[in-house]
């Protein structure tokens, strides 16, 4: 860093020096506060007049001297999901710090982590290149590392390792089962790779392929291989820190490990082969699902039921049979959280259900439900992909839902143990993909039915779960790019139709753009805001006896010949096309307000004319609620 100097404005002339020019107490006050002598001050002119000002220079460090102070802070700060500690020390970091290089262009940083003290030397790979390299400056830190056996740059090893592991693929006449996150980690875990492939015995492939690949990707990062067609084969790819001199040798202790992690994995499968979906079902009423919600048995019971209601409720053909696809899907799809494969390959939760169903001669629609109806994962995930998964997933994720909202288990700021909120985003994700727009209320209630008899309760609970949808609702059409003031316009006029929403939203979002939207806003929030102020019971006929005004006259016919055109509109779901044939009554409300007084003296004369605004009120309240843009 460069010195820098900056002038400081201390009192008036008249204050820092007396009459006869000596310097005054506040002249010395500051002097003393700027760091200068008296010598050093001097008098400026100013607009405002003259002042004693001083010069001073403020004091820097050098870029080394400040990285010296900084670095064993900001690396003990970097965050790691675990931690560990070492020897005597009291510091905690990913892995063990064994040497520290510093430099700073050729500049040597002084500075310790613990008890490792900096220096220009990189330890090279343990096995490859053992022993200290000198780096003379920092832009050769790189050329070093990858002489030393090292690549540091993490782009660099990935794309190695990719180019590497899809070499021995090819070697061997096969394919990688593609898995980004495998490539991610074993990228984390090596510092040069080298691949090697090795066998399994043929006799493993009778257990299913998800099995094995989780052995191998699990517990030993092993990557999978399979032929043209996705079979997969008895191969692997295992990926070495070190080029051995046998790789063979190596090879086979590879094999020797999977051998034993496979033995276990088909174990157990076959363990899992000697029972019934069924009876693992059973199994489950001592399975606790939460302490206050029962067990994992009586929440399919639930899910059960809530699947039959939905299936009424969708626009689905052949309700009968898809009725017993959700039941008998329901019935199974949390058996296999009790096998013996699940439980010890915990991310195989669905995915053995599956396969088991397949097994036992289910129908496809209610096996791949079974693994389905846990997506999407996470937001933005793969979705079920048929009707029974879909209403399985509605189903499973309400009734969570439901039942944790029933007992006061509310997600607030960053707690949410029951993943909730995702559960929430996954069942609108589902409903507008799928275009289910039956009613969001009926549907919390039906949930809410199996946990409370009592009628207002569940009323209050309701509200708060469609409080629960309507913001998780607002997120997702937010990051859909529409307007915040759309998106809360439609969902405060109407929040039952999910799809119908977003047909609400896109239509606002469009007329937003128009040049004529905003003196149209103006107008309807007028309306609303009048109607506000009276109280009304009920909704009044509108008497066209009563009008004294052509311009009531014509507001009130437009309004008939609207009504007509939008009320068919909105049926069809053509939101835009209804809103514009709304806007075009503007100029006739806009009449309406200069050439008549709403709230007339008269009773009679002024219900009549909230009445007609009413009925203009009408035409959009349910499309959208002007006052929230």
């Amino acid at each position: 860093q460069k010195a820098k100097t900056s002038t400081v404005t201390g009192p008036p002339e008249r204050v820092g020096f007396d009459e006869n020019g000596n310097p005054t107490i506040a002249a010395e006050k500051f002097a003393s506060k700027a760091g200068v002598s008296l010598d050093q001050i001097k008098v400026e002119a100013t607009q405002k007049g003259r002042y004693l000002t001083a010069v001073i220079e403020e004091k820097c460090e050098s870029s080394v001297s400040i990285l010296e102070g900084l670095l064993e802070k900001e690396i003990l700060s970097i965050p790691f999901p675990k931690r560990m500690r070492w020897g005597s020390l009291s510091i905690s970091f990913a892995r063990p710090i064994i040497t520290l290089v510093g430099l700073l262009g050729k500049k040597i940083l002084d500075f310790k982590v613990g008890n490792i003290k900096s220096s220009p030397y990189l330890l090279g790979h343990q096995f490859m290149h053992p022993g200290k390299q000198k780096i003379e400056s920092a832009d050769q830190y790189v050329a070093v590392a990858e002489s030393a056996g090292i690549i540091p740059d993490i782009e660099k090893r990935k794309a190695a390792l990719t180019q590497a592991i899809e070499t021995c693929a090819k070697d061997h006449h096969a394919q990688i089962l593609k898995d980004d996150e495998l490539v991610n980690i074993v990228t984390n875990l090596v510092e040069f790779p080298f691949p090697i492939v090795g066998r399994f015995d043929d006799e493993f492939l009778e257990v299913p392929d998800e099995v094995l690949i989780t052995a191998m990707r699990e517990h030993q990062k092993y990557f999978a291989l399979t032929d043209e067609n996705g079979n997969l084969k008895p191969l692997f790819i295992a990926v070495n820190n070190t080029k051995a001199k046998d790789m063979a040798l190596v090879a086979r202790g590879h094999e020797k490990v999977l051998r034993a992690r496979l033995s276990d994995a088909k174990f157990f499968y076959e363990v899992d082969c000697k029972s019934s979906l069924d009876e693992f079902a059973l199994k489950l009423k001592n399975v606790t699902f939460q302490e206050k919600l029962g067990s994992v048995y009586d929440k399919t019971l639930r899910i059960s039921n809530l699947t039959q209601y939905l299936v009424e409720e969708a626009a689905y053909d052949d309700k009968d049979v898809l009725k017993q696809n959700v039941k008998r899907a329901a019935q199974i799809c949390k058996a296999d959280l009790v096998s013996q494969v699940v439980i010890e390959f915990t991310k195989l939760q669905g995915v053995i259900g599956r396969a088991y169903a397949l097994n036992a001669g289910e129908k496809e629609d209610v096996a791949f439900a079974i693994e389905q109806h846990y997506r999407p994962v996470y937001s933005g995930g793969r979705l079920p992909e048929n009707s029974t998964a879909c209403l399985l997933a509605i189903a499973d994720k309400l009734d969570t839902i439901c039942g944790c909202f029933s007992v006061d288990l509310i997600p607030t700021g960053g707690a949410d143990p029951y993943a909730l909120r995702r559960q929430g985003i996954g069942i609108i994700q589902i409903m507008l993909e799928e275009k289910m727009g039956f009613s969001l209320t009926s549907m919390i209630d039906q949930g809410l039915a199996a946990y409370m008899d009592d009628a207002q309760k569940r009323e209050e609970i309701s509200l708060k779960i469609k409080d629960f949808f309507k913001n998780r609702m607002i997120n997702i059409l937010t990051d859909m790019g529409f307007s915040k003031e759309a998106v809360n316009s439609a969902l405060w006029a109407s929040f039952e139709n999910l799809p119908d929403v977003v047909l609400r939203v896109k239509a606002l979002d469009s007329l937003r753009k128009d040049p004529d939207f905003e003196p149209l806003s103006i107008t309807f929030k007028r309306i609303e805001n009048i109607l506000k102020k009276t109280e009304r019971k009920e909704e009044l006929a509108v008497d066209e006896s009563l009008f004294e005004d052509h311009c009531e006259t014509g507001l009130f016919e437009a309004v008939k010949e609207v009504r007509q055109m939008v009320n068919g509109l909105i049926q069809e779901g053509k939101y835009d096309k209804a809103l514009s044939n709304i806007a075009t009554l503007r100029p006739k409300v806009d009449t309406f307000f200069d050439d008549v007084m709403v709230m007339a003296e008269d009773t009679k004369l002024r219900q009549n004319r909230i009445a007609l605004l009413s009925s203009v009120s009408g035409l959009f309240k349910n499309i959208a609620n002007f006052s929230k843009i």
